[in-house]
């Protein structure tokens, strides 16, 4: 009997050590998958592409429209008084730098809209990461693009995600 106890002492104390050994492991995710597979995510990049890929199909319409005025006056030079010409290649030089102008702030209003739905989607996610720290006993985790190898069974990226897609269904960009 004596014997026995001590022997699920041992065991216990074994047992207990590998818990506390396995809380030292650290863990990892792939932060970049999350933020592109998250319902969230997706939903953004969806909203921005169809945003800049409308704004870019306006500023192609407004470009082809400038090309053609371009060709007219070209074909009226000789046609139309030198100061009326002057005036035309001004007003068309104007419409070329608002064109510029509209192109660069679209991309503009594309990239903060891109960078404050990523700002969201990370205030959403570090608490969900913190409390699966705690649930699990996880002491690190490390972003997946910094490790050379490890073991699959330490990526909890597929946990996080779906707690995420949980808690966070879609994001406000306007």
């Amino acid at each position: 009997m004596i014997y026995f106890k001590k022997f699920i002492l041992i065991l216990s104390i074994i047992f207990f050590s590998q818990q506390s050994l396995l809380a030292d492991i650290p863990h990892f995710l792939d932060f970049k998958y999350i933020l592109n597979e998250s319902t969230a995510g997706k939903k953004a990049q969806s909203f921005l592409r169809n945003k800049l890929d409308n704004g870019i199909k306006n500023l192609q319409k407004k470009e082809k429209d400038i090309q053609s005025e371009e060709k007219k006056l070209i074909e009226q030079k000789k046609i139309i008084a030198p100061e009326e010409y002057k005036k035309s290649v001004q007003s068309l030089r104007t419409k070329v730098l608002s064109l510029q102008k509209e192109r660069k702030s679209l991309l503009e209003t594309v990239a903060k809209q891109r960078n404050s739905a990523r700002k969201k989607l990370l205030d959403n996610l570090n608490p969900i990461v913190k409390n699966y720290m705690e649930e699990k006993k996880i002491r690190i985790v490390l972003d997946k693009k910094s490790l050379l190898l490890a073991d699959e069974k330490l990526d909890i990226t597929n946990d996080i995600l779906g707690l995420l897609n949980k808690k966070l269904t879609s994001i406000k960009l306007n």
